[in-house]
């Protein structure tokens, strides 16, 4: 059993452009989402199909389990979705011993920048990029699952 422990910020400005190492680009779709688990498929760039399995829990760790699949068959899973497709392009920002994952998104959720990091413990200290802005780990509305049912461009400016 994975335990994934990710926080979660938005993206201000543009200055982590330079520092990118890797770009990728992803569509992924939701299976499903009950409150308890979401299963997502993914497609990486045109090459690799994932199938993920995310156990919900409160704060920042939730257990994961994650499977390559044919691609063929991520591509017949997508059609299977709840809600539309979720468009990004990964770009990943090396700093100090972390890696970044800037997700600039797409289509239904163009204009939405967010910027991830994984750690090895919640409590984990590391180096806050002067690109990073509010965190948003906590806030359902930034989880891809909800995105692919509530998109971004429907959001009210407010928000």
């Amino acid at each position: 059993m994975a335990l994934e422990i990710e926080r979660k910020f938005r993206v201000s400005g543009d200055s982590w452009k330079p520092l990118v190492g890797r770009t990728r680009r992803l569509r992924q779709a939701y299976l499903t989402k009950n409150g308890r688990l979401s299963v997502r498929v993914r497609i990486d760039g045109d090459e690799t199909g994932t199938l993920t399995i995310k156990a919900a829990r409160s704060g920042i760790e939730r257990h994961e389990y994650e499977y390559a699949i044919p691609l063929a068959d991520a591509e017949e899973l997508m059609l299977q979705r709840e809600g539309s497709v979720i468009s990004k392009v990964r770009h990943i920002v090396p700093i100090g011993d972390f890696n970044w994952e800037i997700d600039v998104f797409d289509g239904e959720n163009a204009g939405l920048v967010v910027a991830e990091i994984e750690l090895d413990r919640p409590d984990r200290t590391f180096e806050r990029p002067d690109w990073l802005g509010e965190e948003v780990t906590g806030d359902r509305r930034f989880y891809n699952a909800d995105l692919a049912k509530h998109p971004y461009k429907s959001w009210s400016k407010g928000r």
